[in-house]
C-alpha cells in the first residue's frame, strides 16, 4: 500500500509540476500579447489549460467582447446619424462610403505602383539597348514623376515623424539627464521649458520655414525644404514630454545608489550608462511614448501648412478638391492616422518591454 501511495503522490507531483510549467509559459506569452494589444488571448490560453474556464470566459468577454460591442455600437450610431448631417460636400459619409473610398484608394495605389514599375522597366530596357549599341553617353536615368499614391504619402509621413522624433530624442534625453543630475541646470532650463512647451506648431512653422530657407540653400540636398520644415516643427513640439520625464526620472533615483557610485569612483559615463539610464528607464520611455504621440499629431498640421507630401497634405488637398468623395477620403485618412498612432505607441511599448527584460536578466 505504501508503494502505491508513493506512486500516486509522485504522479500528482509530476502533474502539478507540468501544470506550473505550462502556466509559467502562458504568463511569458502574456507579456508579448499585451505588447501587441492582444491581452484577451491570455484568458483563452488559461481556459484551454483548465484554469477556471468560466472565470476566464468572463475575462475574455470583458477584454474582447465589450470593446467589440462598443465598436459595433459606434458604427451603428455613425451609420444612423451621418446621413442626417448635410455639408457643403453633401451628407456626411457613413461606414459603407468610407470603406468604399478606402478600397478605391487601395486600387489607385496599386495602379500607380504598376505604372511606376512599368516606367522603370521601359527605362532599363532602353538603356540596355543603348549600352549594347555602344551609345553609353545617351544613357539617362530619370525618376518617376507621377503623383504619389496614398501609401506613398503614408510612408512619407512616417519617415517625417521618425526623423523629427529622433532629433527630439537626441536633444531631450541628454538635457534631461543634465537637469536631473544638477539642480542648478534644472533651475536654468525650467523657465525655458515652461515658456516653449505650450507653443503651438502653427506658431513654430513660420519661424522654422524662414530659418530653413535661410540656412538650407542647396537645391540638391539629401532632404527637401518642406520635409525639414515639417520634421523640425515635430521636433520642437515633441521634445518636451521626453525632456520633462527624463528629468524627473533621473532626479528620483535612489540617493543611496548615487552615493555608492561616488564611493566606487565611477566615471560620469559609467554612472550614466550603468546607474542613471537603467533606473530612469520607465519614466524616460513614458516620455518617449508621449513625445511620439505628440509628434504624430503635430505632423498632420505641419504637413498641411508646409505642403510636404504626406497625410496632412492629402487631407488638405481633398478638402480643397471639394468633390462628393472628398469627405469620405478625409475620414479614411482620419482612421489611418489613428491606427498608425496606435501602432507607433505599441512599437515604443514593445521596445520598452524588450529593454526591461534584457536589463532584468
Amino acid at each position: 500500500m505504501s508503494a502505491i501511495a508513493d506512486e500516486d503522490f509522485a504522479d500528482a507531483a509530476g502533474k502539478q509540476a507540468r501544470r506550473e510549467k505550462l502556466f509559467a509559459r502562458i504568463n511569458k506569452i502574456d507579456t508579448y500579447l499585451k505588447v501587441l494589444g492582444l491581452g484577451w488571448g491570455t484568458p483563452i490560453l488559461r481556459a484551454a489549460a483548465g484554469d477556471n474556464p468560466k472565470a476566464q470566459g468572463r475575462e475574455v468577454l470583458r477584454q474582447l467582447g465589450v470593446p467589440l460591442a462598443a465598436i459595433l455600437a459606434f458604427l451603428m450610431l455613425w451609420a444612423h446619424l451621418a446621413p442626417q448631417v448635410q455639408t457643403s460636400l453633401g451628407a456626411v459619409p457613413g461606414p459603407a462610403q468610407v470603406w468604399e473610398q478606402m478600397l478605391s484608394l487601395h486600387e489607385d495605389a496599386t495602379r500607380k505602383a504598376e505604372k511606376e514599375s512599368a516606367f522603370y522597366e521601359r527605362q532599363e530596357e532602353r538603356n540596355e539597348k543603348l549600352i549594347a549599341a555602344g551609345k553609353e553617353d545617351r544613357v539617362k536615368w530619370r525618376e518617376f514623376t507621377g503623383a504619389p499614391s496614398y501609401y506613398d504619402q503614408i510612408w512619407t509621413s512616417i519617415q517625417t515623424v521618425f526623423f523629427g522624433f529622433l532629433l527630439a530624442t537626441v536633444v531631450a534625453v541628454p538635457i534631461g539627464i543634465i537637469c536631473g543630475l544638477s539642480p542648478t541646470a534644472s533651475a536654468a532650463f525650467n523657465p525655458l521649458i515652461q515658456i516653449f512647451k505650450p507653443v503651438s506648431p502653427l506658431a513654430w512653422l513660420p519661424i522654422v520655414t524662414m530659418v530653413v530657407s535661410a540656412v538650407y540653400v542647396t537645391n540638391d540636398g539629401l532632404f527637401s525644404k518642406s520635409f525639414l520644415n515639417s520634421a523640425i516643427t515635430v521636433t520642437l513640439c515633441s521634445l518636451w514630454p521626453t525632456l520633462i520625464n527624463t528629468t524627473h526620472g533621473v532626479a528620483s533615483i535612489d540617493k543611496d545608489l548615487v552615493n555608492v557610485s561616488r564611493v566606487l569612483k565611477m566615471s560620469t559615463w559609467s554612472k550614466i550608462t550603468r546607474l542613471v539610464l537603467p533606473s530612469a528607464q520607465p519614466l524616460i520611455f513614458t516620455g518617449l511614448r508621449l513625445s511620439l504621440g505628440v509628434g504624430w499629431m503635430v505632423l498632420i498640421a505641419a504637413e498641411m501648412l508646409a505642403q510636404n507630401p504626406g497625410l496632412g497634405k492629402f487631407v488638405w488637398d481633398e478638402f480643397q478638391n471639394g468633390s462628393s468623395q472628398s469627405l469620405a477620403k478625409i475620414m479614411v485618412a482620419v482612421f489611418t492616422i489613428g491606427v498608425i498612432g496606435f501602432l507607433l505607441d505599441r512599437m515604443m511599448y514593445a521596445i520598452q518591454t524588450l529593454l526591461t527584460h534584457t536589463n532584468n536578466r
